[in-house]
């Protein structure tokens, strides 16, 4: 049995018709960078999520750091963070001269835990970003309530869950404003780096249109010192494709999830993902606990089950962030579940024999490390 972690085939090979008549459109309309792909992506992709606007952007990094760039965040402000994510969410904080205080995760569903956020407000606190991590929405209203209390931003990291909903309403439709990236390996990826800004705000729309493009609404004439950070117009003319796909395979790598979370044995050794019950997750990655998780990951591997660790490395012990002199301990969990988070396949072109698999060898692997 070979299940890879990743595939970047399926998708071209189940969409190529459309792909292919995407690519030829695009290259027959001689303009390349902003042009009509990326405006009625922008169009199409807003009205998916709930929002007024969209603005493509080069990747979901860009994204973030944009969105606190036009809000004016910058050098003496502070970010709350989770712990416990991608670095890349601390890195837009700090692109922009912020600093990044991080709050610890609910163990439970990994993403940021509202009742912590109080305690790391300070006076220079300007937004508080949640991640809604592994495709699973963070639990947003009180969130937001002690945001609006307190007159702060709420800045969605929508990177890996385009589709969640939470009670009902789509991520990156929940805050202030979002990012979106579209990295070849999310729900909705491009074939190249990608990215977009959702928002009902329609003043934070104008500034992010204008940093994207060097400060300019006409060319030559730049307002502000902005950036180039442009969603690429063939990249747009895919993902106009792909979108149409989203919910399908979205429900696709639900029906993976729900295989596994109704077969795999959990208990002591193997925790399993917990969904809260007005969580609708889209599954980007289907991350299990384990004491042993090189062991773990290693016996999968020598039985042809592909798996990643999203994410080994906390961001606040990374060379990164060294100069902040974080040591071990400092944030317990986010620490704990870098040491045993193992994602196992769960994408919309694996097959069921596949997943029947991956059961199979996760039982017996787990059974035989508990012997």
């Amino acid at each position: 049995m070979k299940v890879p972690f990743l595939d970047f085939v399926g998708p071209y090979e189940e969409l190529r018709a459309e792909l292919d008549e995407a690519y030829f459109r695009f290259m027959r309309t001689g303009w390349y960078i902003l042009g009509r792909e990326t405006e009625a992506f922008e169009q199409e992709f807003a009205e998916y999520c709930g929002s007024k606007y969209c603005i493509g952007v080069g990747n979901g990094l860009e994204a973030l750091h944009l969105i606190l760039r036009a809000y004016g965040i910058g050098e003496g402000d502070e970010v709350v963070v989770p712990s416990n994510t991608y670095i890349a969410t601390w890195l837009a904080v700090s692109q922009v001269g912020a600093t990044p205080v991080p709050v610890e995760p609910d163990p439970r569903t990994y993403n940021l835990d509202p009742a912590r956020i109080e305690s790391a407000l300070t006076p220079r606190t300007k937004a508080i970003m949640p991640v809604h991590l592994y495709g699973q929405p963070a639990d947003m209203d009180p969130i937001l309530e002690i945001a609006r209390r307190r007159g702060l931003k709420v800045i969605e990291d929508n990177a890996q869950a385009q589709g969640a909903r939470y009670k009902g309403r789509r991520t990156g439709s929940l805050g202030d404003a979002a990012g979106n990236s579209f990295y070849p390996g999310k729900n909705l990826g491009a074939f190249g780096d990608a990215g977009a800004i959702t928002t009902d705000d329609p003043q934070l729309a104008e500034n992010v249109r204008l940093l994207r493009n060097y400060g300019s609404k006409v060319k030559y004439h730049n307002e502000v010192k902005g950036y180039n950070s442009r969603l690429d117009e063939m990249q747009a003319a895919f993902l106009r494709v792909k979108l149409r796909k989203l919910d399908e395979w979205n429900e696709r790598r639900s029906q993976v999830a729900a295989d596994y979370l109704a077969k795999m044995r959990g208990g002591p050794e193997l925790t399993l993902p917990f969904v809260p019950d007005w969580a609708k997750p889209v599954w980007h990655l289907f991350v299990v606990r384990h004491p042993d998780r090189i062991s773990l990951q290693q016996k999968l591997a020598e039985a042809g089950v592909g798996t990643l660790i999203h994410y080994p490395v906390p961001p606040h012990l990374s060379g990164a962030y060294s100069e902040a002199g974080w040591k071990e301990g400092a944030f317990p969990i986010a620490e704990e579940l870098a040491r045993k988070v193992l994602s196992l396949p769960v994408g919309p072109h694996v097959a069921s024999e596949q997943v029947a698999g991956v059961i199979t060898e996760v039982n017996r692997i787990v059974r035989a490390l508990r012997a």
